[in-house]
């Protein structure tokens, strides 16, 4: 992979990552468009899914300012829980990292890799599109309940093509939860796992085995990291303004597209 690939699929995780429309599908489509190959797959997109949780941490930093100011004050006070909730939340996507990691690999490297990456960007357009009919109740916290529903989503999510904010701001909406309240927790529940995940990487000789030139990876790295704080502020801005039906037209109209091009 040249430095300039590098930068290409950088810029496509920056982008998505934060869109309802998947990085990870778009990430595949991409690989596959410029004809990369890479022998481990998990390690690179790990790496540059870290960059977006800078991001997060970067354009999100007075929320994240905020839940430690008051963690540390070592009270059951509301920054607490919302800490209780996040980790809540990570305990079925961290069984599936634990469990299912390698499948997934194996996944993201099978020859029908467009048509399950089209599939699951169907499955994300109808999720939006229920997100958008849903009635909304304006809950103004998510309780620990809705967090491990949540949670669960986000499992759901590591399908390539499956959008995890996509997921996961829907199954929030769907529950009733407020559009700026769902879209902070479903940025900030991700930073945690992101993290312990690159962290595992990097202890385990990953990212140094995964045959990655240094220089072509921290190209990804920046480029991604930049992307991710364009499309994150972005992004807040259209939860605000609840246009999510256009993600779903975009997803439906990506996922057949992948889908043919997988078939012919």
């Amino acid at each position: 992979m040249s430095i300039l690939e590098a930068i290409i699929l950088g810029i496509v995780q920056g982008l998505t990552e934060f869109l309802p429309v998947s990085s990870s599908g778009h990430l595949q489509i991409a690989k596959e468009i410029l004809g990369v190959t890479i022998n481990d797959n998990i390690a690179f997109d790990i790496t540059l899914h870290a960059a977006t949780v800078l991001s997060t941490i970067v354009i999100l930093w007075s929320e994240v300012k905020y839940l430690f100011k008051g963690l540390f004050m070592f009270q059951y006070n509301e920054q607490t829980k919302y800490v209780l909730k996040i980790l809540l939340s990570m305990i079925p996507v961290g069984i599936v990292g634990v469990f299912l990691k390698d499948p997934l690999n194996e996944m993201l490297a099978s020859p029908a890799i467009l048509a399950i990456v089209g599939a699951m960007l169907l499955v994300t357009a109808l999720l939006l599109l229920f997100a958008y009919k849903a009635k909304p109740r304006d809950k103004a916290s998510i309780s620990y309940r809705d967090a491990m529903i949540i949670g669960l989503s986000q499992a759901v999510a590591t399908m390539p093509g499956l959008s995890r904010s996509g997921t996961t701001i829907s199954t929030g909406l769907i529950l009733g939860n407020q559009k700026v309240v769902v879209a902070e927790f479903s940025f900030l529940m991700v930073l945690l796992p992101i993290m312990g995940e690159s962290l595992l990487e990097l202890l385990g000789g990953g990212l140094l085995n995964s045959g990655i030139d240094g220089i072509a990876l921290a190209a990804g790295f920046i480029a991604s990291f930049v992307t991710g704080c364009l499309a994150c502020r972005f992004m807040i801005n259209i939860i605000k303004k609840g246009k999510l039906i256009w993600f779903s037209a975009y997803c439906a109209v990506a996922g057949l597209v992948s889908i043919l091009c997988y078939i012919f």
